[in-house]
């Protein structure tokens, strides 16, 4: 067991020292969700004929109904670029060394996973607080109830990067890639606006946001800034992660990249 924790140490270590030695990450992972809160909220606002929303018991502010999904805006892009970084080890060969080592291959990943999900959270808790420094704010408790939800929605589409990065062969074909799988899924959510304003203008839009786990994930981090349990949610997001993990695991069988390589 003392190994299993000192690979997690190690592992978790390596991808924090490389996020503080790339500081124009978390610029730009704060700046993207800030231009949308600041920016365009207003805009989306006037464009949706919405003042005020009562979604959850409560009445909100259209900015502050777009906060759980610029949350979950940060949680994806942070997926995307740890699946990024994982194509770059694997050209460089370290993703190669890693894996040989005698340690089970699933735990390895998951530390990998858990790294990034960590950095994706702490990116997360400082967007929300310079929200507050707007007069964003959530409730006081909201903001230690959402650590759990944002724990598995970080988990979830850190898995997805996995997933994809296990099939991107060269990094030249990454930015095609994400593009087709960042903006689709952050659209087709409810993270900008409500599902039922959107069947207003379209159901079968609707539907597709609704079987969306993105949305699933938002609609988890929202309800959690509220103190309030959302098991459908809790569960979709729940078996789309144990999906991607088990798609990682798959792309990442060395005999399926043995045959791969022989093909």
């Amino acid at each position: 067991m003392t190994g299993w924790l000192l690979a997690l140490q190690a592992i978790v270590t390596r991808e924090a020292l490389r996020f503080v030695q790339q500081r124009g990450r978390f610029v730009a992972a704060l700046v993207r969700p800030l231009v949308w809160l600041l920016v365009f909220a207003a805009g989306f606002r006037a464009a949706l004929g919405l003042s005020i929303i009562p979604p959850y018991q409560t009445y909100i502010t259209y900015e502050v109904y777009i906060v759980p999904g610029l949350c979950g805006m940060i949680l994806l892009f942070n997926g995307m670029q740890g699946s990024l970084s994982l194509v770059y080890d694997r050209e460089m060969g370290s993703m190669r060394l890693l894996l040989t080592s005698p340690l089970p291959r699933g735990w390895l990943l998951f530390c990998k996973l858990l790294g990034g999900t960590a950095i994706s959270i702490l990116q997360a808790y400082a967007f929300l607080a310079i929200a507050a420094l707007f007069d964003i704010r959530m409730p006081a408790m909201g903001y230690v109830s959402v650590l759990p939800a944002l724990l598995l929605a970080g988990l979830m589409l850190g898995a997805l990067g996995l997933a994809l990065s296990s099939f991107i062969r060269q990094l030249e074909n990454f930015a095609g890639v994400m593009n087709f799988v960042i903006f689709p899924m952050f659209f087709l959510s409810s993270a900008l606006y409500p599902l039922w304003k959107m069947a207003e203008s379209s159901p079968l839009l609707r539907d597709i946001c609704a079987v969306n786990p993105f949305t699933h994930a938002v609609e988890m981090i929202r309800f959690a800034l509220y103190m309030r349990f959302e098991p459908l949610s809790i569960a979709v997001t729940l078996g789309a992660t144990a999906g991607f993990l088990a798609l990682a695991l798959w792309g990442y069988d060395p005999a399926r990249g043995m045959m791969t390589r022989k093909g």
